[in-house]
């Protein structure tokens, strides 16, 4: 049975906005917001702290709770950033919810790579911004979601989104 209400996984390379924009776009679908990064297990966050990129065995266990809490919002929707890079791992999330929409902040290298360096207290380096482009694989055809230019202001960003939606 689909929700009356999305669920919306807010994807993208690091710096893209997809908290500021989750947030914004929960608030305006009138859903639950969870932060992503949060349900992250300690050893992820230490690794990228200490600027090593994760692996696909490091985000098994991140993705299968972010799954969980997509399956626990399936019926009054919600939105979690999540940067959901390949599609495996977007076929993971979809686990939890078959039904979850993909909203992916699109921005260029080199807007990323200003933005990660005049960011403050977050644990992911600059020096990691290069791995996050070359494992991003963008949506198909074939997946519930869109692409949004991620250098719109987040309310233009919110708005395109909801129409989509």
């Amino acid at each position: 049975m689909r929700a009356t209400k999305p669920t919306v996984v807010v994807m993208g390379v690091t710096g893209c906005g997809k908290s500021t924009i989750g947030q914004l776009l929960a608030e305006k679908l009138g859903v639950d917001f969870a932060e992503g990064d949060d349900l992250h297990p300690p050893e992820n966050i230490a690794k990228m702290t200490a600027g090593h990129p994760l692996t696909d065995e490091d985000r098994w266990p991140w993705l299968a709770r972010i799954a969980d809490w997509l399956r626990d919002h399936a019926a009054d929707g919600g939105v979690i950033p999540c940067s959901s890079l390949k599609r495996a791992y977007r076929d993971k999330l979809r686990e939890g919810d078959p039904d979850v929409w993909f909203l992916h902040v699109d921005v260029d290298r080199e807007t990323i790579l200003k933005r990660v360096s005049e960011r403050k207290h977050h644990f992911m380096p600059v020096s990691l911004v290069d791995s996050q482009f070359a494992t991003l694989e963008l949506l198909q055809d074939d997946e519930n979601g869109a692409a949004i230019d991620g250098t719109q202001t987040p309310e233009q960003i919110v708005e395109e989104a909801l129409n989509r939606l």
